[in-house]
């Protein structure tokens, strides 16, 4: 049986978008699953110490340039360092990769190219028509998945991965989870595969 890996990640981070593509071949190259799982970083940050990108220190904020422009730089992809629409609220796009898996349909295709069209693309995603356009292209009948994603069970599976998300704690954008073990950032995908690659038992806080 083939390991499982949670993501937990949101549609409007830049580092979710810089690594997603790096993560799935990651992911499809050892052969592990991949359980999708976006969470509402504005619940997760209070109750681990994070803070929203305006609220952080100015030294903070200056760094991130210099992380994003040398990740870019790596990626080798599209990139946008100020989009138009940014922050917006990723809520739709979020519980309509949890309606994909809901529908049997892996979320990995939809969640690359909605954070496309974020960073690269000067799109809205929060604009439903964005999401149609999205879902237009990967096959998907919108209709149905947006009805899906206005659940009351996916609302619950989404409050439910931002509980998770705190427990583990996954506590940024992206986490990759293995067995209980997080893995934050998209800097962190050679060490994921290193322990899947190892079959090493998760490390645990001493």
């Amino acid at each position: 049986m083939a390991e499982t890996i949670d993501y937990f990640y949101s549609h409007i981070s830049p580092w979710a978008y810089l690594g997603h593509a790096p993560f799935i071949e990651m992911a499809a190259r050892t052969g592990v699953e991949v359980r999708f799982r976006p969470v509402n970083l504005g619940e997760v940050f209070p109750e681990t110490g994070g803070l929203p990108l305006g609220q952080r220190h100015p030294k903070r904020q200056e760094y991130r340039w210099h992380e994003l422009q040398r990740w870019v730089e790596k990626r080798k992809i599209p990139f946008v360092y100020k989009p138009t629409h940014f922050p917006t609220n990723p809520a739709l796009v979020d519980t309509v990769a949890i309606a994909l898996a809901e529908n049997d349909v892996s979320p990995g295709a939809f969640s690359g190219l909605i954070m496309a069209a974020c960073w690269a693309e000067e799109k809205d995603i929060a604009d439903e028509t964005v999401v149609r356009n999205v879902l237009a292209k990967i096959g998907e009948d919108a209709d149905n998945i947006l009805q899906t994603a206005a659940s009351e069970s996916v609302a619950a599976l989404y409050a439910a991965n931002v509980r998770d998300a705190i427990e583990i704690p996954a506590f940024g954008s992206p986490c990759y989870v293995r067995d209980g073990e997080p893995f934050w950032g998209q800097d962190r995908i050679e060490l994921l595969e290193d322990a899947i690659v190892s079959g090493r038992a998760a490390f645990r806080p001493l």
